[in-house]
C-alpha cells in the first residue's frame, strides 16, 4: 500500500512511514479484509466508511505540512470523527497526543477496542459533537475535521 501511495503522489516519507505501521485490516469487518489495501472507502457501519488510504495519507500531509518531525512528534491534535479508528492511529505514530471525538458511540467503542489491542496509548477518545471541539483539552496544534462538519470548531 505504501508504494501505491508513493505512485499516486505522496511525498512525505514521514506519513507514508506511519501509514506503514498501521495494519488498516484491522479497522474494517473481517468480511472485508481482503480489501483492505485497496484504494477505496469500505463501510464501517452507521453508514459511515472508512476513507481510503490515498485521502487519510493526503489530509495528513497537509496536516502535518511546514512541520518538522520534531514539531510534528511533540503536537497535541485534535480529530474530529473518529469512525473506525484508522485515522486517528496513523495520526499516533507521527504526533505525541491525538485527541478523536466520535457521534457515533458503537463505532467508538470498536474504535477504542482497536486502540487497545494495537497497544496505542497516546489516544484520547470521546463520544459527543465534535462541531464543540474539545474545550477542556484545547489548545491544539492541529485540528483535522475527518467527519462531515459545515464550519470549522472554534
Amino acid at each position: 500500500m505504501v508504494e501505491a501511495l508513493r505512485a499516486q503522489g505522496v511525498r512525505s516519507d514521514l506519513v507514508l512511514a506511519a501509514m506503514g505501521k498501521v495494519p488498516r485490516h484491522a479497522f474494517i469487518e473481517s468480511g472485508l479484509a481482503s480489501r483492505a489495501y485497496e484504494d477505496m472507502a469500505l463501510p464501517i457501519g452507521q453508514g459511515q466508511t472508512i476513507s481510503k488510504p490515498t485521502t487519510v495519507a493526503r489530509m495528513i500531509e497537509l496536516l502535518a505540512r511546514d512541520r518538522s518531525a520534531v514539531e510534528l512528534r511533540a503536537a497535541k491534535v485534535l480529530e474530529v470523527g473518529t469512525g473506525c479508528g484508522y485515522q486517528a492511529a496513523v495520526l499516533s505514530k507521527l504526533c505525541r497526543r491525538v485527541y478523536t471525538i466520535e457521534r457515533h458511540k458503537p463505532l467508538l467503542a470498536e474504535a477504542e477496542e482497536r486502540f487497545k489491542t494495537l497497544q496505542i496509548h497516546n489516544i484520547t477518545s470521546i463520544a459527543g459533537d465534535g462541531g464543540r471541539g474539545w474545550p477542556e483539552q484545547a489548545p491544539f496544534d492541529r485540528i483535522m475535521i475527518t467527519a462531515a462538519a459545515t464550519e470549522v470548531p472554534p
